[in-house]
């Protein structure tokens, strides 16, 4: 079986690395990562003019309609440039409306998400580490049109119009960012390319996803893959840089990627990374095409590649020897990237259990 990439999806792949080197290099990035709410309103229009707002959500709703996997090497491209905002959240607030909201409800919201007028994003944390449907305790009154209770790591929850919030027994609803029962409070995380936030519902107004419940497992699988691409991005970026500053960096009147140390180093950091790249691509192929597969192989993809990712961003930093650390240097964004991606969702520990259980061991 030759499972690559078809032309159409390396040259979505193209588009979008060209359209991150064009309107947000690293100089860009670096100013919405330090600005107040991490969120550039132009470069998120341009990214959706791209039809990247609604990539997978159906075309009878104004997006392309397209897989998870077509997502993923979107996501992978936006980690390699450590692109700031809120595409992640937005892109499973829309997928959790489209496999469990109603059709009034896809009718409602999805358009909007497509063309990126409205921006979406998952309040799905609460407590210590608790980020699965099966552990979500968060209450709904009224029959079920009422929240009251506390969400944490909600991406990009002062700019998000539309939050998917996850409910006891596995259940999601909606809720509008522009109801006076939300207090949002920005948390101090490491990677300002993606704010988290503290959210407060006190009574808010809830749409019940009439499908939330059956659809919750399959969001939560869709964000494990959606992180393994972007650590994917965020830690091959870490190899080319590492592998840039070698072959420029002087020792001893010679470039330092001449030194043998080094250059089995920057292998190793190649092969940890590059070997895991169909892992994720046959997650998010799962996803839509080996169901029973899917649960596994999405906690496996989570698990290995974000712990790859942290290994070689630590690895590149030691490549850079004194500048790896520093602010004034760009590397510190991808480390941040890759902590995020590693965190988020659940640890890698967790997942491999998961991926062990779902397997049978």
């Amino acid at each position: 079986m030759n499972f690559d990439l078809c032309e159409e999806q390396e040259m979505l792949q193209s588009t979008v690395r060209q359209f991150a080197a064009t309107e947000c290099p690293l100089p860009r990035a670096r100013e919405i990562f330090d600005a107040k709410d991490g969120h550039d309103p132009e470069l998120w229009r341009g990214l959706c003019d791209l039809g990247l707002g609604g990539i997978q959500i159906e075309e009878a709703y104004g997006g392309a309609g397209l897989e998870l996997l077509d997502l993923a090497l979107v996501g992978e491209v936006l980690g390699e440039s450590a692109f700031p905002g809120p595409f992640f959240g937005h892109a499973l607030a829309a997928l959790a409306i489209g496999l469990g909201g109603s059709e009034e409800q896809k009718r409602r919201w999805l358009p909007d998400l497509a063309s990126g007028s409205a921006i979406g994003t998952i309040a799905f944390a609460e407590g210590d580490q608790m980020w699965q449907p099966e552990q979500w305790g968060l209450e709904a009154s009224e029959g079920g049109t009422r929240i009251e209770g506390h969400k944490c790591f909600v991406p990009h929850a002062g700019t998000a119009d539309i939050v998917v919030v996850g409910l006891a027994g596995g259940g999601m609803s909606v809720v509008e960012r522009d109801c006076a029962a939300l207090d949002i409070k920005e948390s101090a995380a490491l990677d300002r390319t993606r704010r988290v936030a503290e959210v407060e519902f006190t009574g808010a107004p809830a749409h019940p996803l009439p499908e939330g419940v059956a659809a919750s497992g399959r969001v939560r699988d869709a964000g494990l893959v959606l992180l393994a691409a972007d650590a994917m991005g965020a830690a091959w970026r870490c190899v080319e840089l590492s592998v840039e500053y070698a072959n420029r960096r002087e020792q001893f009147g010679t470039t330092i990627g001449h030194f043998q140390a080094l250059k089995h180093q920057l292998a190793d950091m190649a092969i940890e990374v590059e070997p895991a790249r169909g892992l994720y691509w046959y997650a998010a192929h799962a996803f839509d095409h080996v169901p029973d597969e899917s649960a596994r192989f999405a906690a496996m993809a989570k698990a290995h590649l974000t712990d790859r990712a942290m290994q070689v961003a630590r690895d590149a930093v030691e490549a850079h020897g004194g500048i790896g650390f520093t602010w004034e240097g760009d590397l510190h964004l991808y480390f941040k990237r890759a902590m995020f991606d590693r965190a988020f969702l659940g640890s890698p520990e967790f997942h491999r259990a998961r991926a062990a259980e779902l397997g049978g061991w």
